[in-house]
């Protein structure tokens, strides 16, 4: 499965780009439109874990982190970081592309643009 988003009228929409495009609209499937995007990943490797709905995303997480820390891997339950917030689509589709990218954009994230801002070039 080949995963996408893309911004649209605000959201962010995750399309399946493996599914064949409408042939009325011209798009592929959408799995989700969501307000905000978080990122569940690796500290350590960037390796992503989970991405989607904020409120979904971070209970994925808490329950993970409570599993593992119960099974004895309290560094491993450390290691699971959640980046939520209006981020850049450029970004969160290198994350769903590049293993380990997460960790590289995390160490950026302070300088990323907001999300949802589009400039005057692309507005047009």
């Amino acid at each position: 499965m080949t995963l996408q988003y893309q911004l649209k009228e605000g959201n962010y929409h995750l399309y399946d780009l493996s599914t064949p495009a409408s042939k009325v609209t011209g798009e592929h499937r959408l799995r989700l439109m969501t307000d905000t995007v978080a990122l569940a990943f690796d500290l350590r490797t960037g390796k992503l874990h989970e991405h989607g709905n904020p409120t979904r995303i971070h209970s994925w997480a808490t329950t993970a982190r409570r599993r593992l820390r119960a099974a004895g891997s309290v560094d491993s339950a450390n290691d699971i970081v959640v980046v939520s917030g209006p981020l850049p689509v450029e970004e969160i589709n290198k994350c769903l592309q590049i293993n380990g990218y997460c960790r590289h954009m995390l160490s950026r994230l302070s300088t990323l643009p907001h999300g949802k801002r589009v400039g005057h070039s692309q507005a047009h």
